[in-house]
């Protein structure tokens, strides 16, 4: 069965688990990403999760009476995703922790930062990840399965909505194109992904087009209402200030419309349970400086490809 962190939440035995998952769910892409798991009916867990994605849609036609129906299947393409382990350790001297609590309280506040620094690379991945560059400690993201697909919308001349007269100039086709883009898909976002700069455009954008973003504050930072989808910035990569949807030297950056579920795009854990595992520090134990950690094993699956989408060649800068 799939789980969400809101049922994960409700798992939590620790207070502490409770606050990251509180943590987590700040984030509007995890907090409404629902989670398969890898685990077995026959019993047990693996790291591997293989599932079929829909590549050619099945067809329907009328007929005339004494003839046959000209056959046609939808087609399936075989797809493994292998779950990848990623968070973040922390050391603190034990009698900094138990005496020096005048600022911070330090295990937890050492805590909240690996948190954010775990979501940060888990929307990285989400996007850019890429399983044969590197080490192969990424999982594949959205930007690999759609490239060169029909959901990937590259239009014939850069979008200049770098200024605010080039935004009164160029609004109109930037929304036209959006919306072709969304005709694309099938079925409507649940989210639209930029970065903070997009993120901008965008409320000026519909501020020219009359359009009432609400807005939705209850994920710790501006995301915003868009008819049922949330349009919400993917913040930085982790440890640094460079947006996990790049503006590149050019000024040109993306959007990335996806739609949530198990039938679309979703995540994967290895059961159905935990999502966010968080190991503190012993102060029990012998040894002056303690670890602690908090870790994820997971990973994106696309079940259709027409769930995700990107919109190319936006400038911004």
């Amino acid at each position: 069965m799939p789980i969400t962190l809101a049922q994960a939440q409700q798992l939590s035995q620790s207070k502490l688990t409770h606050f990251v998952i509180d943590e987590f769910r700040k984030s509007a892409l995890l907090d409404k990403l629902p989670f398969d798991n890898t685990a077995k009916p026959q019993g047990g867990e693996t790291l591997s999760y293989v599932y079929n994605r829909v590549t050619t849609l099945p067809t329907a036609a009328s007929r005339a009476l004494n003839t046959e129906y000209e056959a046609q299947e939808a087609a399936t393409t075989k797809q493994v995703v292998d779950l990848k382990v990623f968070g973040g350790s922390f050391k603190v001297d034990r009698v900094i922790a138990e005496h020096e609590r005048q600022v911070v309280e330090h295990v937890q506040f050492q805590v909240q930062q690996k948190t954010n620094a775990t979501i940060a690379l888990y929307h990285h991945m989400f996007i850019n990840g890429d399983s044969g560059i590197g080490d192969g400690t990424a999982f594949d993201g959205i930007d690999k399965a759609i490239t060169g697909s029909t959901t990937e919308l590259i239009p014939t001349a850069n979008i200049d909505l770098s200024s605010s007269t080039a935004i009164d100039t160029n609004w109109k086709t930037f929304l036209d194109l959006l919306r072709r883009l969304r005709a694309r898909m099938d079925a409507t976002p649940t989210l639209y992904l930029m970065n903070q700069d997009m993120f901008a455009v965008f409320q000026s954008v519909m501020d020219r087009a009359g359009v009432n973003l609400a807005s939705k504050e209850n994920y710790g930072f501006e995301a915003l209402q868009w008819g049922p989808s949330i349009v919400m910035p993917l913040g930085d990569k982790p440890g640094t200030s460079n947006p996990v949807i790049e503006t590149d030297q050019d000024g040109l950056t993306s959007i990335y419309p996806v739609r949530l579920g198990l039938d679309g795009v979703h995540g994967v854990s290895p059961d159905g349970n935990t999502l966010v595992k968080t190991y503190l520090p012993n102060m029990s134990a012998p040894g002056a400086v303690k670890t602690g950690e908090v870790e994820m094993v997971a990973a994106m699956a696309l079940k259709a490809s027409r769930s995700a989408a990107v919109l190319r060649k936006l400038k911004v800068g």
